[in-house]
């Protein structure tokens, strides 16, 4: 297992005033760094992947779909606009030198219908996670889609139902990652979720149920560590 750390503690957008950061992450022992990818283009990408190269360390990313970029919209201009934002994500991670790109990738963040998903909307989101699946494939890069508590998507929640999501996508390139914080708020036993969604987890992100330093609230980090354990979990 690797250990990275992500630079939204400290900003929405990695520059060149960051690099003093990411070289104490390094002194510190983190084998890689997750940078957020909200703004930029694939030189500015380049640029920083350099830069990591330079330090020996890995990188991931974890970004979301704004507001105008919503694959389940029946706007077909919405829906459009995401696949365009998804094969962005895609070929600045290229340029970056990542294969993971993070986050809740399946519906825009903060939007709510005022219904539960429907079967309609299921489907939009199949069709899109397929074609920007096809797209990452070219480039040998995994979407690692996030299930998000109910306060901030009201589409794919728990690790059931994005499980049983991603069973049906059925694509190499759409994958899952298992988040502490969110499983807190969602998961009757988090630990057990882990169970459910290993078949898919290419990533894991660790955070406290306060956002703080983990290991120093009540979610159950021994046991969350066994559990990825037990689940053969190596990324």
């Amino acid at each position: 297992m690797k250990y990275g750390f992500n630079l939204l503690l400290w900003t929405p957008h990695v520059t060149k005033q960051h690099l003093p950061t990411i070289k104490a992450l390094k002194k510190a022992g983190y084998d890689g760094v997750e940078i957020p990818m909200f703004e930029g283009t694939p030189d500015h990408y380049a640029w920083l992947g350099n830069e990591l190269d330079k330090l020996g360390l890995g990188r991931t990313t974890v970004s979301v779909l704004g507001a105008g970029n919503n694959p389940l919209s029946v706007d077909k201009s919405q829906r459009q606009a995401a696949l365009d934002r998804a094969k962005w994500f895609v070929d600045c991670n290229v340029a970056l030198g990542s294969q993971i790109l993070g986050g809740p990738m399946h519906s825009e963040l903060g939007y709510f219908s005022g219904n539960a998903a429907t079967k309609q909307e299921r489907a939009r989101g199949l069709s899109f996670h397929r074609a920007a699946g096809d797209y990452a494939a070219k480039k040998n890069v995994r979407f690692a889609l996030e299930a998000l508590n109910r306060f901030e998507v009201y589409f794919l929640n728990t690790m059931e139902q994005l499980a049983d999501y991603l069973d049906e996508v059925d694509h190499p390139h759409v994958k899952a990652m298992y988040d502490t914080f969110h499983s807190n708020i969602e998961e009757k036993d988090p630990v057990a979720a882990i169970k459910t969604i290993k078949r898919h987890m290419i990533h894991v992100h660790i955070s406290e149920n306060d956002r703080g330093t983990p290991g120093r609230g009540h979610v159950p980090a021994a046991e969350t560590y066994k559990g990825l354990r037990s689940a053969k979990y190596d990324g």
